[in-house]
């Protein structure tokens, strides 16, 4: 194991904060707990999450092969999945995510003080996450954006390019 490799025990008070905030509504901070489990060959990973009053940290989405857990520690959230009816959390509550379900989750904290949750979750290098409310999909290792649906041939030239690379080679 690389010398640089995060130790396996970690204690959260010593590992830093990241903050993702945007606008007045958007983000909050996060701790990476587990920062040696990728680095060690796993794909696990566990996160303490802060959400400030009045913000959300990710938009409405659903994961394609990632399950996500979250438990919450303290304060009160509001939990929203699918066409549900939106649902207060609080300290103990623990929220299952399913993959591959097509049922999009958002937490967010339109309380007076923190929302703090551990947020559990695999890392799959394949994840598609699409995001209703806007029509965003990220496809990890490509990036995220807007898909349009098109005819398969669309966008095709009329001869295929290998035809002129064969004819090419053989001169």
């Amino acid at each position: 194991m690389a010398e640089d490799t995060p130790p396996q025990i970690v204690n959260a008070e010593d590992l830093e904060e990241i903050k993702q905030l945007s606008g007045d509504h958007w983000g909050g901070t996060y701790v990476p707990l587990t920062p040696s489990m990728r680095p060690r060959g796993g794909s696990l990973g566990v996160n303490r999450t802060t959400v400030p009053p009045g913000r959300v940290c990710v938009p409405f989405h659903h994961h394609r092969h990632e399950d996500e857990v979250f438990y919450v520690l303290s304060g009160r959230g509001v939990f929203r999945y699918g066409d549900e009816p939106l649902r207060e959390v609080g300290p103990g509550d623990c929220i299952s995510c399913p993959a591959g379900t097509g049922t999009a989750h958002q937490l967010a904290n339109p309380f007076d003080e923190d929302l703090v949750y551990l947020a559990i979750g695999s890392h799959n290098p394949a994840e598609i996450c699409v995001y209703p409310d806007n029509g965003k999909v990220l496809v990890r290792g490509i990036g995220i954006g807007k898909l349009e649906e098109l005819p398969y041939m669309h966008g095709e030239p009329e001869r295929p390019k290998i035809l002129d690379l064969v004819d090419q080679q053989e001169r």
